[in-house]
C-alpha cells in the first residue's frame, strides 16, 4: 500500500521536533495589534499554518480568540492567516521587511 503524502510528510526535521520544547512563556506570549511578527512553526500541530508560510513576516491585524490574524504578502497578493501565539515570534528591529516580487511587464 502506498504511504500517505500529506502536508506534514517528512517535516519533523524542519520543525525541529527532536530539539525544540514548548514552554509556558511561549504559549502565553502576547502581541499588540500592528506589531511585526515572523511565522515560526513549533513542534505542535494545533493551529499550525501550512509549512509554505514558514519564516514569512507579517503584521498583526487583530486577535481572534487566543489566536492572531496575521497579514502576509504572497507575491502581489495579501493573505490573512489565523495563527496561535505559539507559532509566532516578534520580528527583530533591524530585520529587513519582506519585499514583494516585482514582475516586469
Amino acid at each position: 500500500m502506498k504511504r500517505s503524502l500529506g502536508k506534514m510528510s517528512k517535516k519533523s526535521r524542519v520543525l525541529g521536533m527532536h530539539r525544540k520544547t514548548l514552554s509556558v512563556a511561549a504559549q502565553l506570549r502576547e502581541f499588540k495589534v500592528g506589531s511585526r511578527v515572523v511565522i515560526d512553526q513549533q513542534a505542535r500541530y494545533s493551529g499550525m499554518p501550512h509549512p509554505r508560510y514558514r519564516g514569512r513576516s507579517g503584521v498583526i491585524l487583530a486577535t481572534r480568540g487566543k489566536a492572531y490574524e496575521v497579514e502576509i504578502r504572497d507575491g502581489r497578493m495579501k493573505k490573512v492567516l489565523i495563527v496561535p501565539s505559539v507559532h509566532l515570534a516578534a520580528q527583530k528591529a533591524g530585520a529587513p521587511k519582506q519585499q514583494a516580487a516585482k514582475v516586469s511587464q
